[in-house]
């Protein structure tokens, strides 16, 4: 997205959004979409829709909507998916093993090109189709294979060292699964997925369901 770094996160994450609607759109076999059917599929407002698109250029036509395969490959190239983003995954246990092995990811463009440790029972063995290297190698590999993302999947007690590891070796965008806040330089981009937060949310929801309590978004 060279040239729209000003774009609010907001608006990044419902263009996340509408190419994932209009992937599941084209293998349905859908020609055109209209601004109301991404608003009612995203949670957005058509409205919404159409500013947030405009943003990059007018992509759709009035009273005809959007030709889907045209917006898709144009949100593709927007989004830097009409390439291939080399991922690493830095912690394999149990949640590091997995995100290694899901196949979602080279489907849309992310390819899992190596794995990272520091436990000697893990180095050396294949994971997934993939030898764990020593994560003191990391900044020695990155120099001959550069790494566009890193996949913290460390325990909370490790994440910042590890991460200051990764920057260091010149990855600038890390995929957090550890449950802390990482200070990084301005230049490096992190995204954070606290599991077990979104499971306290979960269960607030459902201790409060009954109560009529609920909860309200934007308070």
């Amino acid at each position: 997205m060279s040239g729209h770094s000003k774009i609010p996160e907001p608006v990044v994450e419902r263009l996340c959004r509408y190419h994932r609607y209009l992937s599941r759109a084209i293998r349905q076999g859908i020609k055109q979409v209209p601004s109301r059917a991404l608003a009612a599929m995203t949670g957005a407002t058509p409205e919404q829709v159409r500013k947030d698109l405009s943003h990059f250029g007018a992509f759709g036509q009035r009273g005809v909507g959007y030709d889907a395969v045209n917006l898709r490959n144009q949100l593709r190239r927007l989004m830097g998916l009409d390439q291939t983003r080399r991922v690493i995954v830095i912690g394999v246990g149990h949640v590091g093993s997995a995100l290694a092995g899901y196949p979602g990811f080279e489907s849309r463009g992310f390819q899992v090109v190596a794995l990272y440790d520091n436990n000697p029972a893990r180095i050396g063995h294949m994971v997934q189709g993939l030898k764990v290297r020593d994560i003191a190698s990391l900044a020695e590999d990155c120099q001959i294979e550069p790494v566009d993302i890193a996949i913290l999947a460390v325990p909370e007690g490790a994440a910042q060292d590890v991460a200051n590891i990764a920057v260091a070796a010149g990855v600038r965008a890390l995929l957090n699964f550890a449950p802390t806040n990482l200070e990084v330089p301005p230049e490096v981009l992190v995204r954070s997925v606290d599991m077990t937060s979104e499971l306290e949310f979960l269960s607030f929801w459902l201790a409060h369901k009954q109560s009529g309590a609920g909860t309200q978004s934007g308070a």
